[in-house]
């Protein structure tokens, strides 16, 4: 899971590599702050389309296609 500190310390190395550039520790952090983020977003987005129902015309629901 994604908490606010994690985005709100994505942003923060985010301006500064484009102001003053990053360490190779700070580097390193981001892309593994940035593949959780994505990781997450994932999820959600997975979980959320799981749970879409298909209908056919008739209000019955569709079979599924996996």
């Amino acid at each position: 899971m994604i908490t606010q500190e994690m985005i709100d310390r994505i942003n923060e190395l985010s301006r500064k590599e484009k102001s003053e550039g990053l360490s190779t520790d700070e580097r390193i952090e981001q892309q593994k702050l940035r593949r959780a983020y994505i990781d997450a977003f994932k999820e959600n987005l997975k979980a959320q389309l799981d749970n879409i129902i298909v209908v056919d015309e008739e209000g019955n629901p569709a079979a599924r296609k996996n």
